[in-house]
């Protein structure tokens, strides 16, 4: 079976090539989907929505880029039990959306952060961490300046936990969570960016191969 991801662009979004490749070169087909589109491709096995700027952040992250039409069939998609992945940007869409809990806010900081960050494995239960074991880390990047995840966590899976120091102020130091499902995750870190070890880490593939039907290889 071939896996098809819809990888989403909005106006705004950087880091949908980089998703793409990186699905591409596990063996998927990937198509680039506007966020004008009102429908996602038929056969489309998952989706990812990249990082990036929608809307140039007006409003709120993501908050613009929540209400297109594309949505629409995203969250359709979900609730029929497709693997959904938001990173970065996806992740503040996927909860302006209300497909994810909690809210995602700027940065104690106030500055923008871009560093390689470890992760703790909380939740090895779903399809977003392949193999590893719950208490396992992984080292992944992250560049973001409103990205402390704010919420109430039983509203959903805790899946990744910062290691060490909070870079961003987030609650109980939260880099991602899924739906109660868990289909759909949402992280602050590129899994995109940490696919090759030549690049410091592969990392990253594990929780890419979340949305493909076989996983990825790292």
């Amino acid at each position: 079976m071939t896996d098809h991801i819809a990888v989403i662009r909005f106006p705004g979004s950087l880091d949908h090539e980089a998703a793409g490749r990186v699905l591409r070169e596990a063996g998927a087909t990937t198509i680039v989907v506007s966020h004008h589109d009102h429908q996602l491709p038929q056969g489309t096995t998952g989706v990812v929505l990249p990082g990036g700027f929608s809307y140039g952040d007006h409003l709120r992250c993501g908050a613009i880029a929540s209400r297109t039409p594309i949505m629409d069939a995203v969250r359709s998609f979900a609730e029929a039990g497709g693997p959904v992945l938001g990173i970065c940007n996806g992740f503040q869409i996927l909860c302006e959306a209300g497909l994810l809990p909690g809210a995602l806010l700027s940065n104690d900081t106030q500055s923008f952060i871009c560093k390689q960050v470890g992760l703790e494995v909380v939740d090895a239960d779903t399809r977003w961490t392949g193999d590893a074991a719950a208490g396992s880390e992984i080292s992944i990047p992250i560049k973001h300046h409103d990205g402390a995840w704010q919420g109430d966590p039983s509203q959903g899976r805790v899946i990744f936990r910062y290691v060490g120091e909070n870079p961003n102020g987030a609650h109980d130091a939260i880099a991602g969570i899924a739906n109660m499902d868990g289909n759909v995750m949402g992280l602050m870190p590129h899994p995109e960016m940490a696919c090759e070890a030549l690049l410091g880490s592969a990392d990253g593939a594990l929780v890419m191969g979340g949305v493909l039907a076989q996983g990825v290889a790292a």
